[in-house]
């Protein structure tokens, strides 16, 4: 079977690199270098004695011992170093899944956690956040969902797009879920550090055998440029992922490493300079959206640097973004990049400086009245 067209990857080929600002993205602003050595108080001298030489399959001792650290309680053994999360996602799709499986996926959701699976004869069943319950998960229908016993169940909370989260008592009824069915849980934690509302979750390793998760330097670090992220599971499984790993990437550059371990040890201090510059962000958003309640429907985010916004005047969201794009120079994303189901919403992004933002926001609002008063003349 092929594979899908990534919708909003193709929509990111398209723009991304040709606008003034980005209100679309999903990670927080870029670091400098310079921002990067004054956060982690180092100096680029410490390169000189880096040997260019081969990594490890599961990612250089250094950098696995930094997220062990982190993450697993020191657990090397269950650490995998990879390109993003992307890398991540796509081997673990292709080592366990095989036609006919059923994978639960809560919807909406970055295509990838869905459409991998699709591609090799996967029977996705939607888990859906309705708009009309502020897309806060149902618990109880992901209960009766379950109970078919499916192979996978794939979240990711705080979620893409809408930054909704769950507790953490619906965490574990979300974990026992799995555990009921059998499945494995796979559990997307790109944006699990950036969280508003309550503290970070807890990964669900120390209460289910069969989890995987995912994390990535792209979204609350601001280090997207790196390509670094992490996959933790059973090192059985990370053992039959390196077979598929031999014929993709291989192995992380060490150079990439070097900048990854620097930024994981410092992991607290770079989240909390992120954050709070986030939380400002996501403020003058619920201002600006505050004053427009008859163009604009927000649903504050619990965590992430995305909120996603319908546009209920607006007949054509696609159209009014491509022009947002071309005649504003303005990034932002259509909720059909997330499913046909969500045309009259946009992924807006506040991660990235407050100027970006204050300008998007912007040509938006011109873009939003234009083509809103132009229907209202048809």
């Amino acid at each position: 079977m092929g594979i899908a067209v990534a919708k909003l990857e193709a929509w990111m080929r398209d723009y991304y690199h040709k606008v003034d600002h980005d209100i679309g993205s999903s990670g927080v602003r870029d670091l400098s270098m310079a921002e990067l050595r004054a956060l982690c108080d180092f100096e680029l001298s410490e390169l000189d004695s880096l040997v260019l030489h081969d990594s490890e399959a599961y990612g250089g001792p250094g950098l696995r011992a930094a997220l062990a650290d982190r993450w697993t309680g020191g657990d090397i053994d269950s650490v995998m170093v990879t390109h993003g999360s992307s890398e991540a996602i796509y081997i673990v799709m292709h080592t366990l899944l095989k036609a006919g499986d059923e994978v639960i996926v809560v919807d909406p959701a970055y295509q990838q956690l869905y459409d991998i699976a699709g591609s090799k004869g996967c029977r996705i069943t939607r888990w859906p956040l309705r708009a009309d319950r502020g897309f806060r998960p149902d618990m109880e229908l992901l209960r009766e969902l379950a109970a078919s016993g499916p192979r996978m169940i794939v979240v990711n909370f705080p979620h893409n797009p809408t930054g909704v989260s769950i507790t953490a008592e619906e965490q574990d009824e979300l974990i026992a879920i799995a555990a009921a069915s059998g499945a494995w849980l796979v559990w997307d934690n790109a944006f699990g550090e950036m969280t508003y509302t309550a503290d970070p979750l807890r990964l669900p390793h120390d209460r289910y055998d069969k989890v995987i998760s995912f994390g990535t330097l792209s979204k609350s670090y601001g280090l997207a440029g790196m390509r670094v992220g992490w996959c933790l599971a059973p090192r059985e499984l990370h053992e039959e992922m390196a077979v598929l790993r031999d014929y993709i990437a291989l192995y992380v550059s060490p150079v990439l490493e070097f900048f990854a371990e620097k930024a994981i040890r410092n992991a607290d201090r770079i989240v909390a300079f992120q954050r709070e510059h986030a939380n400002a962000n996501l403020k003058l958003l619920r201002d600006w959206a505050a004053g427009l309640p008859e163009l604009v429907r927000l649903t504050p985010p619990d965590g992430s640097v995305t909120a996603f916004v319908e546009f209920p005047r607006l007949p054509d969201v696609e159209r009014s973004c491509r022009r947002l794009a071309e005649e504003h120079r303005v990034l932002l994303v259509p909720g059909m990049c997330f499913g046909d189901d969500f045309r009259s919403y946009t992924r807006l992004g506040f991660g990235g400086t407050t100027a970006e933002l204050t300008a998007g926001l912007s040509s938006l609002e011109q873009v939003l009245r234009e083509d809103s008063r132009t229907v209202a003349a048809r």
